[in-house]
């Protein structure tokens, strides 16, 4: 059993960082922490857990040598001044990673990276297991129905890990999944991200193979055979190292859309679509196998998977539009969920939204990245906050650069919220649906009450 700990947390309201403090506070340690900028969901669940800083900012004072671990969240950078009294104390400083792996030494680790799809296959892993009974450990980056937090940390087994490409910390550049040192890795697929901190695509794609690499002797790679850069990096020779490859697994629909997995010529319904979806189902079986979890035990439990939140999450409809949210923002990411909603629902126009947000899709010399994806939707919208822009410190983009980039003079651009709402209530919705695709906020529009009006008109 894991001694109580003082713990302290520089930038405490990251997603999984928030997380994190309140699974170690449910643990019994004894938590603090600060953030210059604390929103919602992480301030409520913060408060809820006795854990909520009383004010934001950084305070140096709340560092000393009665700390026995400081928690660095990505959030705070290298002059953070907390993080300078920390380093100035030699205190124990942990990025999320660090400590994870520390925690699970003894476990078995099973990681899962992809550009894409790793959040929904390790959902998938956590909604069998719990299904099963199974007692494990977990890290994801969204909310799954039947768990409470995204952070579980025990003396379970076995730890399933979201492994995430992006670096671990400001002190350390290393990206996060090779802090994990995984037994069982998975690689959904590739498709360059991150430009801020990969400028290149050679760079981003070798963090990838760097992770399979790390695979150790009788450890297991699987990778989806159909991604052209996962099958490049799955297949090279690496000693006493088991790779196994899978590719969408097989379905069928019916005449009302309902979409079922096809397994000994037996038809389980399931309840998400998408073509990037059925890779994913069986990316997520082929490591439950690995764990002892039989085809018999999957396809009970794979029937009542309902996804994780923002994946294609639907947030109404009625007898001619259906209105989806999805955390889509990546090229491939955003070409896979059009597709998934036109395939679907071929009856129906799509009307697709996605805001560029993140400092990737930002930038102007990565925005060609986006050419094509919005192929699928015949109303294709883009919106941004140009003072997003000016906060990355880029170069102003405008609606003839997004336009040029997307390869698609079609597209609707917007750079004010509440100009885009209005355009989005003033179409004839009869036989069409609205795709928001976004990591971000929409500059602030209430996406629950769109849909309500949308679905209502």
């Amino acid at each position: 059993m894991q001694k109580k700990q003082r713990i302290h947390f520089i930038a405490i309201a990251g997603s999984v960082m928030h997380n994190l403090a309140i699974a170690l506070k449910q643990a019994g340690h004894e938590v603090t922490g600060s953030d210059d900028e604390i929103f919602e969901p992480a301030r409520t669940a913060l408060a809820n857990h006795g854990i909520l800083p009383s004010k934001e900012g950084w305070y140096p004072d709340k560092i000393s040598n009665s700390l026995e671990v400081v928690m660095l969240g990505m959030h705070a950078q290298k002059d953070n001044p907390e993080l300078k009294r920390a380093r100035d104390l030699g205190l124990k400083i942990y990025s999320f990673p660090d400590y994870i792996y520390e925690h699970s030494r003894d476990k078995q680790r099973i990681v899962i990276a992809g550009s894409h799809g790793k959040t929904t296959i390790t959902a998938i892993i956590i909604h069998v297991l719990n299904f099963c009974n199974r007692k494990f450990d977990y890290v994801i980056g969204a909310r799954v129905r039947g768990i409470e937090q995204t952070v579980k940390l025990s003396d379970a087994p076995v730890i399933i890990i979201e492994g995430d490409e992006y670096l671990s910390s400001a002190l350390d550049p290393t990206p996060k999944f090779l802090r994990y040192h995984h037994h069982i890795g998975l690689i959904s697929g590739i498709a360059w991200d991150h430009a801020n901190v990969f400028p290149s695509e050679e760079d981003y794609v070798k963090q990838f193979d760097l992770f399979a690499d790390q695979t150790p002797k009788g450890g297991t790679l699987i990778y989806c055979d159909q991604d052209a850069m996962a099958l490049i990096i799955g297949k090279k020779e690496r000693a006493d190292v088991t790779a196994i490859s899978y590719k969408s697994h097989p379905h069928a629909s019916d005449s009302n859309g309902q979409f079922s997995l096809v397994f000994n010529k037996e038809k389980y319904p399931i309840r998400i679509f998408g073509s990037h979806n059925f890779q994913n189902i069986n990316g997520a079986k082929e490591v439950l196998k690995k764990i002892g979890v039989t085809n018999e035990q999957f396809y009970k439990a794979i029937t009542t998977f309902q996804g994780a939140s923002g994946r294609l999450e639907m947030l109404g409809q009625n007898q001619s539009v259906a209105v989806y949210k999805d955390f889509a923002h990546a090229p491939s990411k955003v070409a896979a969920t059009v597709k998934a909603v036109r395939e679907t629902f071929p009856a129906r126009e799509v009307v697709a939204c996605v805001e560029l947000h993140t400092y990737s899709s930002l930038n102007k010399k990565f925005l060609p990245q986006y050419k094509d994806t919005l192929k699928n939707a015949q109303t294709p919208v883009v919106y941004f906050n140009p003072e997003k822009v000016n906060a990355k410190k880029l170069d102003p983009i405008s609606a003839s650069d997004i336009q040029s980039a997307f390869a698609n003079p079609k597209i609707q651009v917007f750079d004010d919220a509440t100009k885009l709402q209005s355009f989005l209530l003033s179409q004839n919705w009869k036989d069409k649906n609205l795709l928001m695709m976004s990591s971000g906020n929409w500059g602030g529009m209430n996406l629950r009450e769109l849909s309500e009006k949308v679905t209502s008109a």
